[in-house]
């Protein structure tokens, strides 16, 4: 969707911004463009909309040199959220969302008919924000407006910015997981700019490692942490590269304990020697028994069964996972199936996480599946 080939920008005084930049963007994959501030990657991205003209080599957009487009009907095509996000403050919440659609000659109300589906895309109500001033909004909620105007004209590319560098940390994340969350629906091609590496390992489907004016490493996340091309993106990653690693590791079934199970209905087994998972009738997750309730009370499973605060489902991340055992104090979370309701898989241990987390790095570096790599287990894991 979006190529750069050997792309220069020299401005007069001498300085070369980008030099001789080369890589592509699929359509639908949103790339994330990291590095320290003055390293080039806004002007990367200021060039694919012609705010800035290279001075070298040629930007084409689903196959169309963008040096031949005009730019204004370039930018109309185009999505572009900024860190300020420069609504209109003259014009309602529904009135900026509907701006371009208007520019591109949509009849007004269905412009505005638009503009409400995508308010309420991003989480804002449209019959509670549409008619409010960016002036009575949060900063978070003009960021969302921000995205959701990006948006109106269903464009094919989206650039961002430092889109959510100006908001609080709390509200930072909530806005990541929401366009986690949008991007899964609307699987638009995105430019992302950070200066955060660690937002640029949860949102980047693949990561442009900035140096100076150049790219050190263009690769998935996973590989970014787990096997850095340069000593310079080590730097960059940070020696915590493994914590950080976390994030972008799922759960696989391959990870999972399989400890001992009892159901709902069972009568109390004698011979659990700490724990076990309780199950319902269809192998759904219950909750969970201890082995001294089991052997020193009567009748079923059932009347003693606990609640099972600590589980996720398959596909979260190992970070999920570990702070899920922080925040419920748990030595194991337990794992269900992500399409059945409740379905039980097994239990991941701190030394299965561990032992997950070798298996990733290792299945990078071999360019194999994690279920192919074996790693010495850390422990005998498992309860018995």
């Amino acid at each position: 969707m979006i190529r750069f080939e050997h792309v220069t920008k020299r401005y007069a005084d001498g300085t070369i911004a980008v030099d001789d930049l080369s890589f592509e963007v699929a359509e639908g994959e949103l790339v994330t463009l990291v590095g320290p501030s003055g390293c080039g990657k806004t002007t990367t991205m200021k060039m694919v909309n012609r705010l800035i003209e290279p001075t070298g080599g040629r930007i084409f957009l689903d196959g169309e040199d963008i040096s031949t487009v005009d730019p204004v009907q370039l930018r109309r095509r185009i999505g572009y959220v900024i860190q300020q996000v420069g609504l209109f403050p003259h014009k309602t919440v529904l009135e900026n969302t509907a701006t371009v659609p208007h520019l591109l000659g949509v009849k007004k109300s269905v412009a505005q008919q638009r503009a409400a589906e995508l308010l309420d895309l991003v989480g804002l109500d449209p019959k509670t924000y549409g008619s409010r001033y960016p002036e009575q909004l949060s900063g978070g909620q003009r960021q969302r407006v921000g995205v959701a105007r990006a948006l109106a004209a269903d464009p094919p590319v989206l650039l961002m910015d430092e889109p959510f560098g100006a908001v609080d940390p709390v509200v930072r994340e909530r806005l990541q997981n929401e366009f986690l969350r949008l991007q899964s629906q609307v699987r638009k091609t995105v430019l992302f700019v950070t200066h955060d590496i660690e937002e640029a390992v949860r949102l980047g489907d693949r990561i442009a490692v900035y140096g100076q004016g150049a790219i050190e490493q263009f690769d998935a996340p996973a590989a970014v942490l787990g096997a850095p091309a340069t000593d310079y993106v080590a730097d960059f990653v940070g020696a915590d590269r493994g914590l950080k690693r976390l994030s972008v590791t799922p759960i696989e079934e391959s990870d999972l304990d399989q400890p001992p199970v009892v159901h709902l209905d069972d009568p109390l087994p004698a011979d659990i020697a700490r724990w076990a998972v309780v199950l319902d009738g269809d192998d759904n997750l219950h909750g969970w028994i201890s082995g001294e309730q089991a052997r020193l009370g009567k009748g079923t499973v059932r009347e003693h069964a606990r609640r099972m605060e600590a589980w996720l489902p398959v596909g979260a991340s190992l970070k999920q996972a570990f702070a899920t055992m922080l925040q419920h104090d748990a030595g194991w979370i337990a794992v269900i199936d992500r399409e059945e309701r409740g379905r039980f898989l097994g239990v991941l241990t701190p030394a299965r996480l561990h032992e997950a987390l070798r298996r990733s790095i290792d299945a990078d570096a071999q360019a194999v599946p994690r279920t192919e790599v074996k790693v010495e287990s850390v422990a005998s894991v498992g309860p018995r």
